[in-house]
């Protein structure tokens, strides 16, 4: 396997994960869309992007990651916000693959953590927290702008 930082020009192959992403979160595909969703992103430099690969370079998961910051900490940290792995590829390492990527850049850059957040009926808690990761009480309120 196969993980890198993603670039404008992999905008094509990570445009159909991402549309899978957000149909898993029950959203109605948009690959047009995702794609300009994507590229904003990426062209802006508002989002960090991994994708993974099989050793025959088919694409079959990926990563996105938001800058954030602590003020009581002082400190940078991580929005693990999307993390997907095609169905087929499910239960065969390529999520902690990924996840290990992201736990190196943090250290790395001497970031206090890695935030995230997902649905609670969502499988890969398991996947979360045998990596380490901890339910955080603090994390449990959202407004929203429509209701």
């Amino acid at each position: 396997m196969e993980i890198r930082l993603a670039t404008i020009q992999d905008l094509d192959i990570l445009t159909p994960l991402f549309d899978g992403y957000r149909m898993f979160y029950k959203q109605p595909s948009n690959i047009e869309g995702g794609h300009q969703f994507l590229k904003e992103r990426i062209k802006n430099n508002e989002s960090i992007l991994y994708i993974a690969f099989t050793a025959d370079k088919t694409p079959v998961g990926f990563t996105q990651l938001y800058r954030i910051f602590s003020s009581v900490s002082m400190e940078r940290m991580y929005l693990l916000n999307d993390l997907f792995i095609h169905v087929d590829y499910r239960g065969k390492g390529v999520g902690q693959a990924l996840i290990d990527v992201v736990k190196d850049r943090c250290r790395k850059e001497k970031q206090k953590g890695i935030v995230l957040q997902t649905e609670t009926t969502n499988p890969a808690q398991r996947l979360y927290e045998r990596l380490g990761f901890t339910k955080d009480p603090d994390l449990h309120y959202f407004w929203p702008t429509k209701l």
